[in-house]
């Protein structure tokens, strides 16, 4: 059980590390980087998961992603738009056919799933 708990740490540290450089570089996802950061701590460690809850600037991704008062249109529509920027590239760079099926089914589960999120907007809780 160990193994698993500091293996999720690890994971859980990398990909918020990960998701601060995409803070600064465009290609690099910020809000999946933190949310998997804080599913990882919230598995592995309260001490951390309430730390990232209660970051100054990550405490409010995970804060509205966990809630049932949905999620920013503008949060939605920006992290679909930097998802399928960064498969595109990807699909470029990589040219091979599997991958390109593989990232598009990705894209299409991902974007499905942002779609069906309740939405509220920018300035209040109220679900729209």
């Amino acid at each position: 059980m160990q193994g698993k708990r500091l293996l999720l740490l690890i994971l859980g540290w990398l990909s918020l590390i990960t998701g601060i450089i995409g803070a600064f570089l465009p290609l690099l996802p910020t809000t999946p980087l933190v949310l998997l950061a804080a599913w990882c701590f919230s598995k592995s460690s309260e001490r951390f998961h309430t730390w990232l809850i209660e970051h100054k600037y990550f405490g409010p991704i995970v804060r509205d992603w966990q809630s049932a008062d949905g999620i920013p249109r503008r949060a939605r529509n920006r992290a679909i738009i930097f998802m399928w920027v960064g498969m595109a590239i990807s699909i470029l760079i990589v040219s091979r056919f599997w991958a390109t099926i593989g990232l598009v089914i990705i894209g299409l589960c991902v974007s499905s799933y942002l779609m069906r999120m309740p939405i509220r907007s920018e300035d209040d809780n109220t679900p729209r």
